[in-house]
């Protein structure tokens, strides 16, 4: 979900770089050496369209591609899945990649916005199961895992004197006016849904509006809704504590240590982010290639370098064990990204919520015009 822009290492080491090289490829660039296809398939379209998360996308995926199948990557990006569905909705764009978040893969099928896909044309045994087959869509007939994550709490330990400990403790005068939110509505109203014991997925207008009220109390405490880059306005000191994605947060702990992630009392919010294709894609070829290029492992590691969220490509994993030793053990050493199996427990998956759509976004539309 998210801008990922800085590096999780500030150096990593030309020596430790060149061992992505297997295959022996075309050089992206003097310190990465583009693998080889490990599936090569016959690609006749010239282009490829992707609208994906901002900031979600190494620049050696693109490059290689390019040069590799000498396809022209055309790349939109958003910064919220409402954002991405709307525009696909309205039929505005001819993208053949998509980056939907889990819940809202069910309303874009029931729109009819994408396409089943082919899994024999893709690398679906180098993913660990667990994120396989899951609730949204069984069977992986419209998506491709791509990163997960959690939603939970990052403050400045070095700052912020009462450090909370839940999402209810946002609401603490102390905190005015020093918190960055993700501008996610379905993370902000459920996180608040939370707080008064609801369901995050409840569909009870009587609950809704009951969070609504709580939540419009909250708005004008907040400095900054920011779903690009949450970490930049951490790092640079313009607010102290906030809500925010993974990766975000482990990268603003790699900068400065005295970030802290809380996984709230309440539970954590779990995602995961997934290739799909809209109907009406035109260039299938290349979606397979795409797919199956940069899901190799000797690519897909490079998602540990700059965007460290969940990984549920384990042969990534495997790859960045016995070649990119010092990323692999900053990821599966960091509670951040080894989620602690308690906080899994805890933790809670947004679902679609079908004809309460439309009241979700009817709350977020007011209670941040007032912001």
């Amino acid at each position: 979900m998210k801008d990922k822009l800085m590096k999780v290492l500030v150096v990593v080491v030309l020596a430790s770089m060149l061992l992505a090289a297997c295959g022996g490829g075309a050089p992206a660039s003097d310190e990465f050496v583009c693998p080889e296809p490990e599936n090569k398939i016959e690609v006749t379209s010239t282009e490829l369209n992707i609208f994906v998360w901002t900031e979600y996308i190494p620049a050696e995926w693109k490059t290689c591609f390019e040069q590799v199948y000498g396809v022209k990557i055309n790349h939109d990006e958003y910064s919220s899945n409402e954002e991405m569905y709307a525009k696909l909705l309205a039929g505005g764009s001819n993208y053949d990649l998509v980056q939907p978040t889990d819940y809202i893969i069910g309303l874009m099928i029931r729109q009819g916005l994408l396409q089943q896909i082919d899994q024999n044309k893709l690398p679906m045994a180098n993913f660990n199961p667990n994120y396989l087959n899951k609730a949204f869509d069984p069977g992986n007939k419209y998506t491709v895992p791509y990163m997960a994550g959690t939603d939970a709490i990052i403050y400045n330990a070095d700052i912020v004197t009462t450090p909370p400990t839940s999402f209810a403790d946002l609401w603490n005068p102390e905190y005015a006016g020093r918190l960055v939110f993700l501008d996610d509505s379905r993370v902000i109203i459920g996180m608040t849904l939370l707080t008064l014991g609801y369901d995050i997925n409840t569909t009870d207008p009587a609950q809704l509006e009951e969070a609504k009220v709580k939540l419009a109390e909250l708005i004008p405490n907040v400095k900054l809704f920011d779903s690009d880059s949450p970490k930049t306005a951490l790092i640079a000191g313009d607010v102290d504590l906030g809500i925010t994605w993974t990766g975000e947060a482990f990268t603003a702990q790699q900068e400065n240590p005295a970030f802290t992630f809380v996984y709230p009392t309440e539970g954590a919010v779990l995602w995961q982010d997934n290739w799909a294709v809209p109907t009406g894609a035109s260039h299938l070829d290349a979606v397979y290639a795409w797919i199956s290029y940069t899901g190799q492992g000797d690519m897909f590691w490079l998602m540990l370098r700059d965007f460290p969220y969940i990984v549920p490509n384990q042969a990534a994993l495997d790859f960045a064990e016995t070649n990119q030793a010092e990323l692999f053990d900053a990821y599966m050493n960091s509670t951040i990204t080894n989620v602690p199996q308690a906080a899994i427990d805890n933790a809670h998956l947004i679902e679609d919520v079908g004809d309460a759509t439309p009241l979700y976004d009817q709350i977020w539309t007011e209670v941040k015009g007032g912001e």
